[in-house]
C-alpha cells in the first residue's frame, strides 16, 4: 500500500498537514484527503502543485483569490 505525506505551499512555505493519506479527490471545492483512521479532511481552493511519487509527498497549493 502507497499511503503519502501531503505538504502545502504558502507562498514558497511548505508545511505538512497530513501523513498517511490513502487517497486525494480533487472536487470545485478544493483538494478532499482521506487516510485510514482520521476523517476526511478537505483543503478549501486547494490545487495539487506536484506528486514526488518516489519521496512519498505530494504537494497542495492554495489558488490566489486575486488572480
Amino acid at each position: 500500500m502507497c499511503q503519502m505525506s501531503i505538504m502545502l505551499d504558502k507562498k514558497g512555505q511548505s508545511e505538512k498537514i497530513m501523513e498517511n493519506a490513502t487517497q486525494l479527490e480533487v472536487t470545485p471545492d478544493g483538494v478532499k484527503i482521506n487516510t485510514l483512521f482520521e476523517e476526511p479532511r478537505l483543503v478549501p481552493k486547494a490545487v495539487v502543485k506536484k506528486i514526488d511519487f518516489m519521496g512519498g509527498i505530494t504537494t497542495l497549493a492554495v489558488e490566489d483569490a486575486s488572480s
